[in-house]
This record gives structure tokens, sequence and C-alpha cells, in this order.
């Protein structure tokens, strides 16, 4: 079960813009993917409502699952995409 750890990067988190972009991002992966903060509940990341209940703030640490073929390539572009300060 392939999974990454990632810094928010975004200076408003994981909120309005950052959270559309990286929720546009999920639905395009065509695998299941996951998103949690900390230890918390692992939500759906293709999800608008859930990451934003997540809480996410800049310099948060999730953590993004996704399982099936293409797995590895989801997670790589989806934590390029947090890490990126998607404010600016």
């Amino acid at each position: 079960m392939p999974e990454r750890t990632v810094t928010i990067a975004s200076a408003t988190g994981l909120h309005a813009r950052p959270a559309k972009l990286f929720v546009e991002a999920a639905t395009r992966q065509g695998v299941p993917v996951t998103i949690r903060l900390g230890e918390g509940r692992a939500v759906p990341a293709n999800s608008m409502l859930s990451v934003l209940t997540l809480g996410a703030t800049h310099g948060s640490e999730v953590t993004l699952h996704a399982e099936g073929p293409g797995a590895e390539a989801a997670l790589d572009e989806l934590a390029t995409l947090l890490a990126t300060d998607l404010d600016a």
C-alpha cells in the first residue's frame, strides 16, 4: 500500500483554491486516493467537502494513500502538488 507524507506548502493550507486544485487532480488519477491529517481518519481525496473538513493548514503534514495500478505515479503527482504553494 503506497503512501506519501507531505507538508502543505500553500499559505492558506488546503482551503479554497488549493483544495479545489488538489481534489481535481485526485479525481483525474484513476485510482482511489485517500488523505489524512496526522493520525486522523483518512478521507477520499476526490471529495471537496472531505478535504476541507480536514482543516489542514500551512505546514501541516498529511499522508496520501492509493491502491491499484498507477498508485505510485498518482501519489507522486499529488505529493508534488501539495508541496507547491498553490496560492501563488
